[in-house]
């Protein structure tokens, strides 16, 4: 990161490499309590449901990467790959606004095509 970068960006980018590095409390302590999530799975609203969003995903990583982290203060773009027991190479973008030095909206959109053919494998 350059001296230039912004706040929601170095905030964006301290999140994704707690929860792709295997830390979803670190991660989790940069999220606003009343932080609103948009994600394939539905709407999900406060630290708690986010932290049952977040954690258990975390915990099946194999292994993370981040891809880049795009922003300026109020917002940010995370993009990552993920490595899952089940499901090799897995990306993801988040879309984050930053209120007050914490993250307060989570926009997660990743491409499920991978889960759906590692499932249909499955029988």
């Amino acid at each position: 990161m350059t001296a230039t970068t912004g706040a929601a960006q170095k905030i964006a980018d301290a999140y994704v490499r707690a929860w792709t590095g295997g830390d979803a409390e670190k991660a989790l302590s940069l999220v606003a309590d009343d932080v609103v999530c948009e994600a394939p799975t539905g709407r999900i609203e406060g630290i708690e449901g986010y932290r049952q969003f977040l954690a258990p995903f975390v915990g099946m990583v194999v292994n993370g990467k981040v891809i880049d982290v795009l922003g300026h203060d109020t917002h940010a773009a995370t993009v990552y790959a993920v490595d899952l027991p089940f499901v090799q190479n897995l990306h993801g973008v988040e879309y984050l606004t930053v209120t007050d030095g914490k993250i307060s909206h989570v926009i997660s959109v990743f491409d499920t095509s991978p889960m759906v053919r590692a499932r249909a494998a499955q029988g």
